[in-house]
C-alpha cells in the first residue's frame, strides 16, 4: 500500500485553538483534530497547518505550503457563500481546477473538490458535523483508493425502533442514530453543529432524495462510524 500524506488545514478568525479560553464571539477549533483522527485511523499521515486566518494572504499561504508538502490537502470551512468565504479563488491561484463545489447532501452541502496535477484538494464546511459525515462519504475512500484499497464502508442492515421523519426533501440526508437491542434509534441532534450528537451515534443513516419518513419496522442501513 501506499503511504498518502494529507494535510489539514481550519478556516476562520471565530477559531481558537482548544487549549484556549474562547472569548467573546469565538469558538474552539474541533474541525482540525478531528479530521487529523479521521485521517490517522486510516493509517494515513496527517499534518496540521494550524488556522489560517480570514485573509487572502494567509489562507494562500498555508494552502500552497500544504500542497508541496502532500498530497492531499484538507481545508475545513471557507466554503459557503459568505463575506470572507474566499476558499474557491485561493484554490484556483493555488493551481486547482475545482471539480465541484456542492453536493446534494445534508450535512454538508457546499462540499469542495479539486485537483492539480497529482495534487488534491478537499474542501470541508466549518460545522463538524458536516466535515465529519462528507469525510465519511467522501474523502474516506478516495484515499483508501489513493491507498491502494478498494473501501467498502461497514454498514448493517436493522430494524427502526420509531417513525423517523424529515421536512426538507430535496437532499439525501444522513443523521446519527444509536443501535439499542438491535433496533436502530435516533439520537438527540440538532443539527451540523451538534458535534456531541456524534459522541454518542453508533452509525448513520440516510434519507433518500424524496423521502421523508422511514417507518418503524422498516429495515434499514447503518453505516457504522
Amino acid at each position: 500500500s501506499k503511504q498518502v500524506k494529507v494535510g489539514i488545514i481550519s478556516t476562520g478568525d471565530e477559531l481558537t485553538e482548544p487549549e484556549n479560553k474562547p472569548g467573546m464571539s469565538k469558538i474552539r477549533n474541533s474541525n482540525g483534530y478531528q479530521l487529523r483522527a479521521q485521517v490517522e485511523a486510516m493509517g494515513a499521515k496527517a499534518a496540521y497547518y494550524g488556522i489560517a486566518k480570514d485573509t487572502y494572504d494567509d489562507t494562500y499561504e498555508k494552502v500552497t505550503k500544504a500542497l508541496t508538502e502532500n498530497d492531499v490537502i484538507m481545508l475545513s470551512g471557507g466554503v459557503s457563500v459568505g463575506e470572507f468565504d474566499f476558499v474557491p479563488e485561493v484554490l484556483k491561484k493555488a493551481g486547482i481546477t475545482i471539480l465541484f463545489d456542492s453536493v446534494a447532501v445534508t450535512p454538508g452541502k457546499p462540499t469542495t473538490f479539486g485537483k492539480s496535477e497529482n495534487k488534491f484538494c478537499f474542501g470541508l464546511p466549518g460545522n463538524p458535523v458536516s466535515s465529519f459525515v462528507q469525510f465519511e462519504l467522501l474523502a474516506k475512500p478516495f484515499l483508501y483508493g489513493m491507498m491502494g484499497y478498494d473501501f467498502k464502508a461497514p454498514e448493517i442492515k436493522l430494524p427502526a425502533a420509531k417513525d423517523f421523519s424529515r421536512k426538507r426533501t430535496e437532499r439525501k440526508a444522513f443523521i446519527p442514530v444509536h443501535i439499542v437491542k438491535g433496533e436502530v434509534k435516533r439520537v438527540e441532534y440538532h443539527g451540523s453543529a451538534h458535534i456531541h450528537a456524534l459522541s454518542s451515534a453508533d452509525g448513520l443513516i440516510s434519507f433518500p432524495i424524496g423521502v421523508n419518513t422511514i417507518k418503524k419496522g422498516e429495515l434499514i442501513d447503518v453505516r457504522q462510524i
